[in-house]
């Protein structure tokens, strides 16, 4: 979607830049988004410019934006208000001309109310919202994400044309709850593709988890930051031998969103004994 405002933008002929918010700690967010100077830390031995100065003429995508802490979000705030950004280590400001698209699938109410994010920010990445339900709520879609997909697999892979997707192996991608919502299903594809080595998609080369039962119940099913969320975060932890990852799928979410709210309701083993 970020994407596809860019394209549509008058500065479709600048670049994209796209950054990961959560995948880095908060000196390295601060390094990747602004740059730094020769010496500015230990292993900084060259000048380096950031996600802003290359964006510069064009849009900067700051995906899971919710993840940022509050250190990073008042130098941030300074970008969104005077244009500027300085490089860690200098105090020179440089001047960028960017549109700074944002996305996050956290409840920024929430965290504004918790203190966790300011106040002043939050209103200042808050200028337009656009509100993208979930791959569950439109699986009108899927059909057309699956022949997207598959035709850029094939032409990816130097292939004649997309593989055909049997009626069953389509009856379970529209009926699976997709946690992790279009990635996944590109993933899934992905995966099966792997497995029928060119032919057909079956039922059989789509992953495990198409075929799993809901068993612990979906979390969207409890109201958020509820006792019932937390109590059936911990039980499906428990039931997982805090596996991580086969919690996550039971409960309906991705790993990412499990280990957000681990760390949330700060839980721990043992929680339900």
């Amino acid at each position: 979607m970020a994407l596809a405002v860019h394209n549509a933008s008058g500065r479709s002929s600048g670049p994209f830049v796209q950054v990961n918010c959560s995948a880095l700690s908060e000196n390295l967010l601060e390094s990747e988004l602004f740059g730094h100077v020769k010496g500015a830390y230990t292993g900084a031995v060259n000048d380096r410019r950031g996600r802003f100065e290359e964006a510069d003429g064009g849009t900067i995508f700051l995906d899971e934006i919710g993840d940022v802490s509050p250190v990073v979000q008042v130098k941030l705030l300074r970008v969104l208000q005077e244009r500027t950004i300085e490089r860690v280590g200098d105090n020179k400001p440089i001047a960028v001309n960017v549109r700074v698209v944002s996305a996050t699938n956290r409840d920024l109410d929430f965290l504004l109310a918790s203190g966790q994010m300011r106040e002043d920010f939050y209103y200042r990445i808050k200028v337009v919202s656009l509100v993208i339900p979930p791959l569950r709520d439109r699986r009108e879609d899927i059909t057309l994400l699956v022949a997207f997909f598959l035709d850029r697999i094939a032409e990816r892979q130097d292939r004649a044309g997309p593989p055909v997707v049997s009626g069953e192996a389509m009856r379970l991608l529209m009926n699976h709850s997709w946690p992790g919502n279009v990635r996944e299903l590109d993933n899934s594809l992905e995966h099966a593709v792997v497995l029928s080595r060119g032919g057909a998609i079956k039922a059989m080369h789509l992953p495990p988890e198409m075929f799993r039962s809901n068993s612990e119940g979906r979390l969207r099913e409890v109201p958020l930051h509820s006792s019932q969320e937390k109590e059936m975060l911990a039980a499906a932890l428990e039931r997982a031998g805090w596996n991580r990852s086969r919690a996550a799928r039971r409960l309906g979410i991705d790993r990412t969103t499990l280990w957000r709210k681990i760390r949330e309701y700060g839980l721990t083993p043992g929680d339900m004994e």
